[in-house]
């Protein structure tokens, strides 16, 4: 698959020292981006990435996101713009890594609780060849960070569209009901 949004950077020229990148997608990007996730329009999308070698071509890194954006709402349809700023931690790993566990010295520790938080670690990007592609790690995050359903403030359904009849145990009441008589 070709991507709408491609920066890549050989990983190589990432060490110990942060380097710094911005992107920014011109409107042949955006409309592909748009047409891609379904949006209505993708009118910006820029992206500060600050990247550095964390360890066995690992590389580290914080994405500062900012993309202004029409969805269209699941209630009304009707167009809604949205502005999105969102940071997110990332780690570039070469694929031969990808799925690996980490190495556990001590067998003899308790395990670690699973919590909401244990989730909030970065998100693990595969590379190969030596490129990371910023631009389409962009793009991911831009998907990542959509309303799936967006809806317009005060929003609803048109009283005939709503079937109030549609409790999932009427059926099951109209059998258990014993007719009088």
């Amino acid at each position: 698959m070709t991507e709408e949004f491609s920066y890549p950077v050989k990983a190589g020229q990432i060490k110990d020292q942060k380097l710094d990148y911005s992107l920014k997608a011109d409107e042949a990007q955006r409309a592909a981006l748009a047409k891609r996730f379904g949006l209505v329009g993708l009118t910006k999308l820029e992206g500060q990435f600050t990247l550095w070698h964390e360890r066995s071509g690992i590389i580290a890194g914080t994405l500062k996101m900012r993309a202004a954006l029409t969805q269209t709402c699941v209630v009304s349809l009707e167009p809604i713009d949205a502005k999105l700023n969102e940071t997110a931690a990332l780690r570039f790993v070469p694929e031969a890594h990808m799925g690996q566990a980490p190495r556990v010295e001590d067998s003899d520790e308790d395990e670690e609780d699973i919590t909401p938080d244990s989730f909030d670690s970065p998100d693990e990007i595969p590379y190969a060849n030596d490129i990371i592609d910023l631009g389409a790690a962009l793009a991911e995050q831009l998907g990542l960070a959509l309303d799936p359903y967006p809806r317009k403030p005060g929003a609803s359904l048109p009283e005939e569209a709503s079937d109030h009849s549609a409790n999932p145990f009427a059926a099951l009441a109209a059998r258990l009901t014993k007719p009088e008589g």
